[in-house]
């Protein structure tokens, strides 16, 4: 994304100020089953500027998806992510649409986001489907939330849980492999994400540091797009934390 200035920031603000009553205008359209939440990327940790319907539970102040996430890591080159399906913890199914933001320079800075909770109709559509032979498809778990720490920790889990190992168990190519697929997914785009990384998994600071340092080099991703940062002496050498 572009660098911060007061011009480009002002004129962020204003488009901003210009979408949020339309938050509710759309919300109410759709009705009870439809949650509309506009999206400021500037602030990871409290990215939801306005929202309206309660599909998710999230509130103005709240941190931005997992989703959102991914689209952060992206940065400029992040696109709009129509009419795609997902399921809450809750275990609600939603159809939703991400339509990122860009200020007049086509600087990625926000989204504007339509979530459908559609789980009445995926339910019939199962029973039909099972009336019929058919097989439904599911839909992946995206996690919501207010704290972004609870957001950074359910990715965590989530790529170990694939892996069904623990850190140990992983041999370097799959420790870098893990660390690169976080930073795709923008985990470390979040300031202190590297910390809790690191407790999730059982490592230091230190080696998640070098891990992610690693595994940045591997792919030609620059370390300047990390929001935590560390001098070269709290670096690990590669063979700690086994």
């Amino acid at each position: 994304m572009a660098d911060r200035n007061p011009a480009p920031d002002a004129e962020r603000d204003a488009i901003i100020a210009a979408l949020v009553p339309l938050v509710d205008g759309i919300a109410a359209t759709f009705g009870p089953v439809c949650e509309v939440v506009l999206h400021d990327y500037r602030h990871p940790e409290a990215s939801v500027v306005a929202v309206a319907g309660t599909v998710t539970g999230r509130a103005a102040g709240g941190a931005m998806s997992e989703i959102g996430l991914r689209m952060l890591a992206r940065g400029d080159e992040a696109v709009d992510e129509l009419n795609y399906v997902t399921r809450t913890k809750g275990g609600q199914q939603l159809k939703s649409s991400t339509m990122v933001l860009r200020d007049s320079a086509g600087a990625v800075f926000g989204a504007l986001c339509v979530n459908v909770d559609v789980t009445a109709v995926q339910q019939a559509q199962a029973l039909l489907a099972g009336i019929g032979g058919g097989v439904s498809e599911a839909a992946a778990t995206t996690t919501f939330g207010n704290d972004i720490d609870s957001v950074v920790e359910a990715i965590v889990d989530a790529h170990r849980l694939r892996r069904s190992r623990t850190w140990v168990q992983l041999d370097r190519a799959q420790r870098l492999e893990l660390f690169r697929s976080l930073d795709e997914h923008g985990v470390f785009a979040v300031r202190r994400a590297i910390e809790q990384v690191a407790a999730r998994l059982g490592i230091s600071r230190a080696s998640a540091y070098s891990y992610l340092s690693q595994a940045r080099a591997a792919t030609g991703t620059s370390s300047d797009s990390a929001t935590d940062t560390a001098p070269a002496s709290d670096f690990a050498s590669p063979g700690g934390d086994a």
